[in-house]
């Protein structure tokens, strides 16, 4: 078993919200690396997906693959467009492949749930037959986006999430919310506690593509964004504590 899994967690505190969405993107499973996967940062998000799951919360996934394969690279370098895409949504199988591993060396039971059928390595999308896995208090990873080319895997994300009657989707990426512009860049760069979908998307912010905005909006669906890099950022935001942004009306 994973040594962290034998870390003393806090206390378990009752949870902002009962369901959530975590999506992240597979640049954040590289770590310091190029390419790839690097198995001590997918052990370390897992570990931050288990603080929350230890309080109760139910959780779905929903990893990127930009770390092994982007669709819209391999069109832009002059492959078909279509192929591309079915390539990056394999890509997101392996991403979900090795997070469920690491899920499951903290005992956390963890479903791989793929748009596309391959039996063999995955449970194809039910979502009646997800939503019970959600009751069970396992961990649902939905992979290969929605199943369809031209549709990123942001979409992917905010179309699960309304369809499992999620509570809000959690955006993990570098920074500790949105910006007025980039905080790596801009020295005064200032970060907005709360902005509108519409603002979102007039400012072209990119917190997630526009499709995934609307649709969020569509069914008021909140996007936290918040730092995957920050040690227990995530447990932290449902505790009512931390540095995040909501998108929201």
């Amino acid at each position: 078993m994973n040594d962290a899994a034998n870390q003393t967690q806090p206390p378990a505190r009752s949870a902002a919200y009962e369901r959530v969405l975590l999506k992240i993107s597979g640049e954040a499973l590289m770590g310091d690396q190029g390419y790839g996967l690097h198995p001590p940062t997918v052990a370390r998000i897992a570990s931050e997906v288990k603080s929350v799951h230890d309080m109760g919360v139910e959780i779905c996934m929903v990893i990127g693959g930009g770390n092994i394969f982007r669709g819209l690279q391999g069109s832009a370098q002059g492959m078909e467009r279509t192929t591309a895409d079915y390539m990056g949504m394999l890509a997101t199988v392996m991403n979900a492949l090795a997070m469920q591993s690491a899920l499951e060396e903290f005992e956390i039971h963890t479903r791989v749930i793929s748009a596309i059928r391959m039996d063999e390595v995955a449970e194809p999308y039910i979502r009646r037959r997800a939503v019970r896995h959600l009751e069970k208090k396992r961990v649902c990873i939905f992979a290969a986006g929605t199943g369809n080319p031209y549709f990123t895997t942001d979409t992917a994300a905010t179309l699960r999430a309304s369809e499992m009657g999620c509570q809000s989707i959690f955006k993990g990426t570098k920074v500790d919310g949105v910006y007025d512009k980039d905080p790596e860049k801009h020295s005064d760069a200032a970060r907005y506690n709360h902005i509108s979908y519409d603002d979102v998307l007039s400012k072209r912010l990119g917190v997630m593509d526009a499709s995934a905005i609307a649709l969020a909006r569509d069914n008021n669906l909140p996007i936290i964004v918040f730092s995957l890099d920050e040690p227990g950022g995530f447990r932290g935001i449902l505790a009512g504590e931390g540095t995040y942004t909501t998108v929201g009306g």
